[in-house]
């Protein structure tokens, strides 16, 4: 039997390495990496965010951020900057089991305990039973890093290369010379964010609220998220130039040889060239030259670039565990799921490549 303890979530802290050492016995994902976890919840949490320690014989073996979805339901913590869950558990344990012990431990009798966004490589889709059902959540894709940038080009689709060739010859008779800079000391990681937030917030997430900015919140987590990464050499900030004008920014974070790609923007007034594409190319590039990234990970929507650059898709589910059989059909009756859409909308139509 696993004995669940609740905390409230301001005591992260205290639980730090149990919680890391727990997603090393995973993949170790950086998503879900007690750096990662922290910074969300001092920017994103509130007082009702729960922490969840699952025990066996006096052994974590089970760990989730909560929080109350909605009357009568629970789910993990899944604030908007979170790819993934925040769930942990070790591959040794009934996960059915757990969550099950898990949702008669939660205050309030709830009758629905949402595990969301996982990902069927760092926590395997398990059966439906009377008390437990999954659902699809989204397609993704990633690029494995083997052999050589070269080889890997080169099985690209042909109009992928030669629209790239294309624009690069473009640029030189316009005598502009696209520039990728890279940055990776912590100290470098504010200008980056800041560049960033300004180059979105030309585009259209300024209409909508979404743009990174240095002084909102998103742009003081992504600063605070690419500076601890930093300091173990596992934050990048990629941004091409055109001449001295920047034109891309993208902003990822590496754990265990998997290279997160969390944030992408460009200059959306660039209508003759992919500023998105060219930075791609060039990092990608930079990517498979080191030994220490073996995985590309997007974990968003597929969309119709991603099938271009990437032949590994995936689905990523929901779980939600029951306190009762029979609450799973009837939920499924009154909120039948969704099939997935093929892919998502491309960034812009000269994105598409």
């Amino acid at each position: 039997m696993i004995r669940w303890d609740l905390f409230p979530a301001d005591r992260f802290d205290r639980y730090r390495t149990a919680w890391d050492a727990l997603n090393r016995e995973g993949i170790g994902s950086a998503l879900l990496d007690s750096r990662f976890a922290a910074l969300l919840l001092r920017f994103f949490g509130n007082d009702t965010v729960l922490l969840a320690i699952g025990s066996r014989h006096e052994r974590v073996v089970a760990m989730a951020l909560l929080a109350p979805a909605s009357r009568g339901t629970w789910s993990t913590f899944h604030p908007d900057q979170a790819p993934l869950g925040m769930w942990l558990c070790s591959p040794q344990t009934d996960r059915h089991a757990a969550a099950g012990a898990l949702l008669k431990r939660l205050p309030g009798m709830p009758l629905l305990l949402g595990i969301l966004h996982q990902d069927p490589d760092l926590s395997p889709r398990p059966q439906d039973t009377p008390t437990q059902r999954t659902l699809d959540y989204i397609r993704t894709a990633r690029i494995p890093i083997e052999g050589r940038f070269e080889d890997y080009w080169s099985a690209r689709g042909k109009n992928l290369r030669h629209n790239l060739k294309r624009q690069r010859n473009r640029l030189e008779r316009e005598s502009i010379a696209p520039q990728l800079r890279v940055s990776t000391a912590a100290s470098e990681m504010a200008e980056a964010v800041a560049d960033y937030g300004r180059l979105e917030s030309t585009g259209w997430k300024t209409a909508t609220g979404t743009a990174v900015a240095p002084d909102n919140r998103q742009g003081a987590f992504y600063r605070s998220l690419l500076e601890e990464f930093a300091a173990t050499g596992d934050a990048f900030a990629y941004r091409l130039y055109y001449n001295d004008r920047l034109v891309a920014c993208d902003l990822c974070i590496r754990g265990n040889g998997i290279l997160n790609w969390l944030k992408t923007t460009y200059d959306e007034s660039q209508t003759t060239s992919s500023p998105a594409a060219l930075l791609r190319h060039a990092a990608f590039q930079r990517a498979f030259a080191d030994p220490a990234t073996r995985v590309i990970e997007f974990y968003g929507p597929v969309m119709d670039w991603h099938t271009k650059w990437a032949n590994e898709i995936r689905t990523l589910y929901h779980t939600n565990v029951y306190r009762w059989p029979g609450l799973a059909d009837l939920h499924r009756r009154l909120r039948p799921p969704q099939p997935l859409p093929e892919h998502g909308t491309a960034e812009t139509a000269q994105d598409t490549d």
